[in-house]
């Protein structure tokens, strides 16, 4: 029966002090390992190409593409390292030293901030770019928006340190054994990152991405009736509706994703642990990680620059002089 016991530690070496292992089936593993791995290595495939595609040709160097690539470079760091370990850390024991489970805290904070924050920056992009286009390219340069990506990574690591800074002084404080990893936050911190995190963020895009859908609808009503004195009625209408109807479903896709993901998730931290299990918990965070590779689709799959750009990557031909130049627009 001891031997039974201690197999079921941690650390089978200190029986007193170490964590048991999570009680789990092994077919249900298997499947959380499948389906975890398979969302990872797609996230960090998608934002991959974006990356490059981004950073090799000088004509995506846009402002708005700078964002994406921002998005891109937090979203490949979510699918490469946060994923990962996540799925180990639900499933198997913490066997590494407490600093680096301060670390991996600290940096699942930061990276995830700053997928927010780049977020509610190609809201307000997209804002000026639809809703006042004549100032558009006098507002947002290439300088700037650079500017406000290091700020926008600079605010993701002081914001974090927040969270972590006690970890940091006396790392592992807060584990009740060996062999365990924990964030704590208490509900004052909770509060605070559920409004600065989450309300606000959302409000902001909402608000924006709202009148960025009646400024287009507006436009193009207004281009219908035009078209529509000066050619049939017949022939223009049912272009005027498809345009009207992909201003509505490609604006509600990005809404819409972005709190299918984070709602549960906030509502879980809220709720805390006396009214959610564990196993629930776990496939909310699979689910807020999700957001990750679901991305790169939203914001670059729909631009026709990004098919060409991946099917010069996958061939080899940005390896070829003077690819940099190639025209993708």
């Amino acid at each position: 029966m001891e031997v039974e016991d201690g197999a079921e530690l941690c650390f089978p070496q200190f029986p007193n002090t170490s964590c048991r292992k999570p009680s789990s089936l092994w077919p249900k593993t298997l499947l959380i390992y499948i389906v975890c791995y398979s969302i990872s290595l797609t996230t960090v495939t998608l934002n991959l190409l974006i990356i490059i595609s981004i950073s090799h040709f000088r004509q995506l160097h846009t402002p708005t593409n700078i964002l994406l690539h921002s998005l891109a470079v937090s979203d490949f760091l979510v699918g490469l390292m946060l994923m990962p370990v996540e799925v180990l850390r639900q499933t198997s024991c913490w066997f590494l030293d407490d600093f680096l489970c301060f670390l991996y805290n600290y940096l699942s904070i930061i990276i995830t901030v700053s997928s927010i924050g780049d977020i509610v920056l190609i809201s307000v992009d997209r804002y000026v770019a639809i809703c006042d286009p004549l100032h558009y390219n006098t507002r947002i340069t290439l300088n700037r928006v650079k500017l406000c990506v290091f700020l926008c990574w600079l605010y993701s690591a002081s914001y974090s340190f927040l969270f972590v800074k006690d970890d940091l002084y006396q790392p592992g404080r807060y584990n009740s054994c060996y062999g365990e990893c924990l964030l704590f936050i208490d509900f004052f911190t909770g509060l605070i990152d559920l409004i600065l995190s989450f309300i606000v963020p959302v409000t902001v895009i909402v608000a924006l991405y709202l009148r960025v859908f009646a400024v287009a609808v507006s436009q193009a009503r207004a281009m219908r009736s035009h078209i529509t004195a000066v050619t049939l009625k017949l022939s223009v209408t049912p272009k005027a509706k498809k345009s009207e109807l992909k201003a509505v479903r490609t604006l509600g896709v990005l809404v819409v994703v972005f709190l299918i993901c984070y709602c549960p998730f906030y509502c879980v931290s809220v709720a805390g642990d006396t009214l959610v299990s564990a196993s629930f918990a776990s496939y909310v965070l699979v689910v807020f990680y999700s957001n990750s590779c679901l991305n790169p689709v939203i914001y670059a799959l729909f631009y026709p620059w990004f098919r060409k750009a991946v099917k010069l990557t996958v061939t080899l031909q940005i390896l070829q002089p003077g690819s940099c130049e190639t025209n993708m627009l």
